[in-house]
């Protein structure tokens, strides 16, 4: 892994940074963004709609990159396939917008989910579907047996609903037991598996984990296509989708003056507009870049650097033994992947506020991320904000801003630290960043008087 981040990553080297936001964006290999350069200006590539030789080159290209996606994920051709599309999220609106639900159909999800999830119980509502949520536990993971008894509370007396999970949390690194999949299939679900954080360091093999839609981003296993999402499905369960509208490449035809449109077969008829066609080739090369190192080095290597980072933040403390870090989820490798999420305390053990601990990293040039990573059953449960209080908050008033809701909840900070690992980082990236907060720690906390501006 060293030789690789020598070959592949020698701008992060030459920078002098560390680079510790994987669950944000994975970082670009140089193989991958020199083999497009060469792609890019050895040939002419037109758009797909036509069958000129330049466009009958992009399809060739892109129907190549949908057999490299089922191949990553071991999807049977036969029952699986690939629709492309911007993003994970891009992937999850199209089941929310044009998934079948009803007062007998409802949406179970879990306090642990990235709000492209959470955004997908506006569509539920407006068909009159219930809504179910499986809490989150004392160390930020979910019960099973909670999850069995909404499976099994919910479909009773339903036709299919449609259960909404991550694989692996992007705010904690938890990772959620793919066993659920089969289990929420048995009592007559669909399962739609958010692997946007789970993909770049967990094997995913849908022979297994028959999931029925899974929705990932490039550029968050490899880095390089951006712009370029993937929702596989199940072609059973796309076919029970209804989509609300059509657009450009959705239809084979329609009319101006009457409502009526021929709509293409699936996977077209959910790929709106045209393809990032000369990005969707990169999907391939990404895909056989990552299987040639192979999910056992990648997860040895991020593996051993987790343990170092949980390690050294356990050890993080005051001259009186006061805990200077308070973590937010498991405080080992087992069931989890290479994200950490933590409070930096005071010694009274109130948080320090996350935007001091940014201001820390950047000045010392270590990129992470702070605030609630759009996860906010995440923060929630970390300052035990109960559906409840939440509530009660906003009665109170109309928040404009995420200080005026803070505020309102009497929540001090509003979220906390994230680390996360991936291919290109080594045990001098972590520790960096453990020093940069051993050093914030030393000394007096600066007060920042600037708005909050994101989740």
């Amino acid at each position: 892994m060293d030789a690789l981040r020598k070959l592949d990553f020698p701008y992060v080297v030459q920078s002098g940074q560390a680079y510790l936001d994987y669950t944000g964006a994975a970082l670009a290999p140089a193989s991958l963004v020199r083999g497009q350069a060469r792609r890019l200006t050895s040939e002419a590539y037109g758009n797909p709609h036509s069958a000129s030789p330049a466009s009958l080159a992009s399809t060739r290209l892109a129907e190549a990159a949908r057999s490299s996606v089922l191949d990553f994920c071991r999807a049977d051709a036969d029952v699986y396939t690939v629709v492309f599309t911007t993003n994970a999220t891009a992937a999850i609106r199209l089941v929310a917008e044009a998934f079948p639900f009803a007062p007998h159909a409802p949406l179970l999800v879990l306090g642990d989910n990235h709000n492209s999830v959470l955004g997908m119980r506006r569509y539920a509502a407006r068909r009159d579907a219930a809504l179910h949520v499986v809490p989150l536990d004392a160390d930020f993971r979910t019960a099973s047996e909670a999850v069995s008894a909404h499976l099994t509370a919910a479909a009773h007396g339903t036709s299919r609903g449609l259960f909404a999970y991550p694989a692996q949390s992007n705010a904690t690194g938890v990772r959620h037991p793919l066993r659920w999949v089969n289990e929420a299939q048995s009592y007559g679900w669909r399962v739609l598996l958010d692997a946007a954080a789970y993909l770049p360091t967990g094997r995913l093999d849908l022979r297994t984990v028959p999931a029925d839609f899974v929705a990932l981003s490039w550029y968050k296993i490899t880095g390089l296509p951006t712009g370029v999402g993937c929702l596989i499905a199940r072609k059973e369960a796309l076919a029970e989708l209804r989509r609300p509208w059509f657009a450009g490449g959705t239809v084979l035809a329609s009319s101006s003056h009457t409502d009526w449109h021929l709509p293409a077969e699936a996977p077209e008829a959910f790929e709106d507009g045209t393809l990032p066609f000369l990005a969707l080739p990169d999907v391939s090369d990404a895909a056989a870049w990552h299987t040639s190192i192979g999910y056992p080095a990648i997860q040895h290597h991020t593996g051993r650097l987790t343990s170092r980072l949980l390690r050294g933040l356990g050890e993080l403390t005051y001259p009186g033994g006061e805990p200077a870090v308070r973590l937010l989820g498991p405080r080992d490798t087992l069931d989890r992947g290479p994200t950490v999420a933590f409070h930096l305390l005071r010694p009274d053990g109130t948080p320090i506020d996350e935007r001091v601990c940014q201001d820390a990293a950047t000045a010392a040039g270590v990129s992470v991320r702070t605030g609630c990573f759009c996860n906010p059953g995440v923060a929630e449960h970390a300052h035990s904000l109960t559906p409840g209080l939440v509530q009660r908050a906003l009665a109170r008033g109309a928040p404009a801003t995420i200080d005026d809701y803070l505020r309102l909840l009497r929540v001090p900070v509003q979220g906390a630290v994230r680390v996360s690992l991936g291919i290109a980082n080594d045990t001098t990236d972590v520790d960096r960043a453990l020093q940069v907060y051993a050093d914030l720690t030393s000394r007096p906390v600066p007060t920042v008087r600037r708005p909050r501006t994101g989740c």
